[in-house]
């Protein structure tokens, strides 16, 4: 698991993408934090959101668990950070890596898999995109002062 997670590592740092990043924050390599910028043209656009990842003593054969710790306003993010996503569940494959797993998770906020919501009422508002812009907009800035203020 070590050497994969190197080679991931590796793999992140070696693209020179800044829109998505993540680095362990401890020495098992099994805890990492992660950044993903909002795709560029999309609501999200300009907006950073931090994500934590846990890896199972079994990656790559199992997935790692990926949840939002900076709050997201989405129709397949939870309350809870958590994530609604098939690569992360059922159709995860062992040549899937972190990279990929981040760029897949970019590329849900801009196109959200309604059919499958967490958020009901974010789903609901998706389709006036005007409204649901704005919404993203000032939660965001909501969270993002009140992390400010602990």
């Amino acid at each position: 698991m070590a050497a994969r997670l190197f080679s991931d590592l590796r793999e992140l740092m070696s693209q020179g993408d800044s829109s998505v990043s993540a680095f362990p924050i401890d020495d098992t390599m099994r805890h990492w934090t992660a950044t993903i910028k909002g795709g560029q043209g999309t609501v999200y656009d300009k907006l950073d959101y931090k994500l934590s990842i846990e890896f199972p003593e079994k990656y790559p054969y199992e997935p790692p668990t990926i949840k939002f710790s900076t709050p997201c306003y989405h129709p397949n993010v939870d309350t809870q950070g958590n994530i609604c996503l098939d690569i992360l569940k059922e159709k995860w494959s062992a040549s899937y890596n972190v990279r990929l797993v981040l760029l897949s998770i970019q590329s849900l906020l801009a196109d959200p898999n309604l059919d499958s919501p967490l958020n009901a009422q974010a789903a609901e508002l998706w389709k006036n995109k005007k409204e649901y812009a704005k919404t993203v907009v000032e939660r965001y800035e909501k969270d993002k002062l009140k992390e400010l203020n602990k």
